[in-house]
Parts: structure tokens; C-alpha cells; sequence
């Protein structure tokens, strides 16, 4: 599908090193361009920002497996979720896809299913797609071909977990919810509880595994990136392997860490919106106004980017564009997309429009086509 050529008039638009000026925005082909071109749309009372880049999602979950055991056809979830992001200003998008014990949608046989259907989706969507699967450290058996695995399910990104319960696991206690736990992943719960025990036993061999394994993927040009980092050590051993981004510090230590070695940082917006994270971990905002976040993502809840940037700015916290820069170049910095995040020439015409005063969003184009369009600003467009 064809692209349009058209002239944005009458809006402030976001321009990088100059804030909110009122400014025409012209795209073709795809790109914003510089020369006045096509049909001129009159967006008087509107802002046109820079789409927004989503760096880590997994809500697309419940677009695959809307109930427990009902999966829909897996291409056409995830043809549903890109939908869902464009209609919350998300022009780009990380599906965050577990590779885990848990089993269930979040086992290695699921994430050999979904991330076929992902690759399969990009190419009749609107919003772009980027896969990124979180891996589980303790899965050793896995690591042997699991950069053969990224290379042919077309993975750019990885990140690092250990959700394992170590404390109860080292006292041979059972873990909380082991039960439900277990019958997500279609296990019984002794057997469950069994594989817990021994992936936390070969604890011992996974540092000198991670370091074979990063080494790896680093000669393979995968971007690679740990979660849930809860000490300066932690982060430091990540760095050391090439693990450059730091997803969810839960200190403030980890993310001062992170920072001195620059390292890139990234939060939940969800956290920002509530206030706090829902597990007692550092707070979002506070980690924001430090000068300690490079991006915010969406996490499981995709409104929240566009609803935590613009709470930033109305509240003061920071400028307009700094706030918006958090949820759009911020994230395309650290993905290293420096064909998008900024509305210069030359980039692509990703971008939303908002009602100035009511803040609803009007429309959302990627790549210079219509992705999202709805009320009075569709009425505009289609004048």
C-alpha cells in the first residue's frame, strides 16, 4: 500500500531542540520531507509529536490467548495487538515474548509458534514489529542453539530474566502459587515443583554459560539487555558480558550503576502512572527526575507511554520535549533506529496527532501511512 503526500498546517509540532512550534509538517513516500508537498490538512488546535517507540511489551498476550487454553490464530493476534498499539500513538513496537520454565504462553514450544506469526504479521500491519525474546537464564540445556534459534525466528533482541525463587527454592520449599503455576504450564505440580529444584541446583554453571552465550549473540549483532537488575554487582557482570541495556532496575543502585557505565536505562510507564512499582521496586518517576531513564515502556499496558509522557510535562517534572524524547528518540536511540524518533527530513513519517486541549489522540501514521484515525481530526484528513 502506497503512501500519501500530504502537508500537516496549523499545528505545533515537536521539533528536536526547539519544543512545540507552530510549524507545517510535509511527508512523501514514507518520509517527512522538508519541500511543501501534496493535499494541506488543517490541524489548527492540534500537536503532531513523534510517534512513539515502544521498547518492551508483552500485552499482546491476551490478543494470542484471549482465555486460558483459546488460542486464536496466532498471526491474526498479533495483526489484532498492532491495532491495539497504534490506537495508543505506538508507531513501533518490541513484543516482549518469554522463552521460560513457566511454560505455557510463556514456554520455548509457544515462543517457537509466536515468533513465526510476528515475522508473518510485519508485513500486513501498519505499526513496525520488533520481536524480542526474554530468555531465562537457568534453561541451559537451551543455550546451545538458541543463536540459530534468533537467527531464524528474525530476533534482533534479547533480554535476560531469572524469575526463579531461589530463597524458598535453597530452603526446598515450595514456591507461592506453585500450584496454578503448574497447571498453566500443563505440569503436575510435584513434577513442577521438581524442575524448579533442579534448574536452581545447576545454578553454579549459568555465569560461565551467560559469558559463552552473550559473546555469541554479540558476534551475531544481537542487541542484548538484562531485567530486573537489583544491585551495582549485577549490573556490572551484565556490562562485562555486553549487556548494554538495563530493563527495570529495581534499585536506585542498579540504575546509578547502570548510569556510570552507560549503560542504557530503561522503566515501566505503568510504575510512572501508579505512583510505585507493584512489587515494592524503585519508583519510575523518581528514577525520571533523577536523569536516570532513557525510555519508558509500555511493559503490560500499552496507553501508558503516551498517559506517563504527558503527565511528566503537565506536572513539571520535565519539559515537553524531554518528556516526550522518553517515548519516542529515547527508545529509538537505544534500539539504535536512527531513522525515527525525531519529525526531521529524512526520517520517517512516523508520528501522532493529538487535540491540543483535550489531549485525545486524533490520528497515528507509521511509515507515512494511516495507522489510527478517529473524530474530528478523521474529519480533518478526510475533508
Amino acid at each position: 500500500m502506497s503512501a500519501p503526500a500530504l502537508e500537516l498546517t496549523g499545528a505545533r509540532v515537536l521539533r528536536p531542540g526547539a519544543g512545540l512550534v507552530r510549524d507545517t509538517l510535509s511527508f512523501a513516500a514514507g518520509e517527512i520531507v522538508a519541500d511543501r508537498v501534496g493535499r494541506a490538512v488543517d490541524l489548527g488546535g492540534c500537536l503532531v509529536l513523534p510517534g512513539i517507540v515502544d521498547l518492551h511489551g508483552d500485552g499482546f498476550e491476551r490478543h494470542v490467548a484471549p482465555r486460558r487454553g483459546a488460542m486464536t490464530d496466532l498471526e491474526e493476534g498479533i495483526a489484532a495487538a498492532a491495532a491495539e498499539l497504534a490506537s495508543h500513538g505506538i508507531t513501533t513496537a518490541v513484543l516482549a515474548q518469554f522463552h521460560s520454565w513457566e511454560g505455557g504462553l510463556r514456554g520455548p514450544d509457544f515462543a517457537a509458534r509466536v515468533m513465526p506469526a510476528i515475522a508473518a504479521a510485519r508485513a500486513r500491519v501498519v505499526p513496525d514489529l520488533i520481536p524480542q525474546l526474554r530468555f531465562e537464564t537457568h534453561l541451559l540445556d537451551a543455550y546451545g542453539d538458541l543463536p540459530e534459534r534468533l537467527a531464524a525466528w528474525q530476533v534482533p533482541y534479547v533480554v535476560f530474566n531469572d524469575h526463579l525463587p531461589h530463597d524458598r527454592l535453597a530452603e526446598g520449599r515450595r514456591p507461592k502459587q506453585l500450584t496454578g503455576q503448574a497447571l498453566k504450564a500443563g505440569r503436575n505440580p510435584d513434577r513442577h515443583f521438581e524442575l524448579l529444584l533442579e534448574l536452581h541446583a545447576r545454578g553454579g554453571e549459568v555465569p560461565a554459560a551467560l559469558d559463552a552465550l552473550c559473546a555469541r549473540l554479540a558476534a551475531q549483532g544481537v542487541r542484548m539487555g538484562s531485567h530486573d537488575d537489583h544491585s551495582a554487582g549485577e549490573r556490572a557482570a551484565w556490562r562485562a558480558r555486553g549487556v548494554g541495556i538495563a530493563e527495570f532496575p529495581e534499585t536506585l543502585e542498579a540504575a546509578e550503576s547502570a548510569r556510570a557505565g552507560g549503560d542504557a536505562i530503561v522503566m515501566g510507564a505503568p510504575n510512572l502512572m501508579r505512583g510505585g512499582s507493584h512489587k515494592g521496586n524503585v519508583s519510575a518517576l523518581d528514577v525520571v527526575a533523577m536523569g536516570l531513564c532513557d525510555a519508558l515502556a509500555s511493559d503490560y499496558h500499552y496507553p501508558s507511554p503516551r498517559r506517563a509522557a504527558l503527565r511528566l510535562a503537565g506536572t513539571g517534572v520535565l519539559g515537553f520535549e524531554a518528556a516526550w524524547d522518553l517515548v519516542s528518540a529515547g527508545p529509538a536511540r537505544v534500539l539504535g533506529l536512527d531513522d525515527r524518533g525525531t519529525l526531521e527530513p529524512g526520517k520517517r513519517a512516523d508520528f501522532v496527532v493529538l487535540e491540543e486541549d483535550s489531549q485525545r489522540l486524533g490520528a497515528v501514521f507509521a511509515g507515512g501511512r494511516v495507522a489510527y484515525m478517529a473524530g474530528e481530526v478523521a474529519a480533518r484528513f478526510l475533508a
